[in-house]
């Protein structure tokens, strides 16, 4: 039973425009693929409490987090932010770690890690490395080269990938007990650690037709089916 939080945004669907909790199915196709069974946690209530009832969280991406819960004041590029998900999400990690659960995260997942184990953010990027090319565009994925230490060198069979990005905000201190486990080649954090069961990667696997960190994710939670064995061919 994998949880992936997810957004809180007004959509446009069949004959409605109303306020909705939504993911992109990617994340959902993964999972499933993967063996696991997804269930979407909205950031509403205490969702903390259901961390007992989950095998497995995923922290899913979105938009940047409050800098006011690391101490920094607002750059003017830092967007979307939505306190209530904060406030979701960060209860969601705290649980998970108290109780062992294995976390996944993505993109703002590494972010909220980083922040709730006590690291900071660089708040927009291209002020940092002088390029926009970790997000090129509204709605664009950058293709970015990543540098992969061990376990991702090992699960992904090669020592660089190049994954879909779309973040302008990434790890400035890594927080105490996180450990640095790939990088673009700018110097940028792109994936971490905490131990076995706790990771996160900065980009995007959900938009690539082969994501091994899923399967891995999945196994660690309990379900040993191979990667690949794939039930879902199109619930759109």
């Amino acid at each position: 039973m994998i949880g992936i939080t997810c957004y809180a945004e007004p959509a446009r669907f069949t004959v409605w425009d109303t306020p909705a909790a939504l993911l992109p199915w990617d994340y959902v196709r993964h999972v499933e693929r993967a063996g696991g069974q997804p269930v979407i946690l909205p950031p509403a209530g205490d969702p903390g409490e259901v961390v007992g009832r989950l095998d497995g969280l995923i922290v899913a991406g979105g938009g940047d987090i409050d800098p006011g819960r690391y101490g920094a004041s607002p750059h003017p590029r830092t967007t979307y932010i939505r306190d209530f998900r904060d406030d979701a999400e960060f209860s969601l990690v705290k649980a998970a770690l108290a109780g062992k659960l294995p976390i996944l995260g993505i993109c703002r997942g590494l972010q909220v890690l980083n922040v709730a184990l006590g690291g900071t953010l660089v708040q927009h990027l291209p002020d940092v490395c002088g390029t926009e090319r970790h997000s090129p565009a509204p709605g664009v994925y950058g293709r970015v080269p990543v540098g992969l230490d061990e376990p991702l060198r090992r699960l992904y069979g090669t020592g660089e990938i190049t994954p879909a990005h779309y973040h302008h905000q990434a790890v400035d201190r890594l927080a105490p007990g996180l450990k640095a486990i790939a990088r673009a080649d700018d110097g940028t954090i792109e994936a971490v650690m905490l131990d076995d069961s706790v990771w996160a990667v900065q980009w995007h696997p959900e938009a690539d037709e082969e994501a091994p960190v899923f399967g891995s994710f999945v196994t660690r939670a309990g379900f040993p089916r191979p990667y690949g064995a794939d039930r879902l061919t199109a619930h759109h």
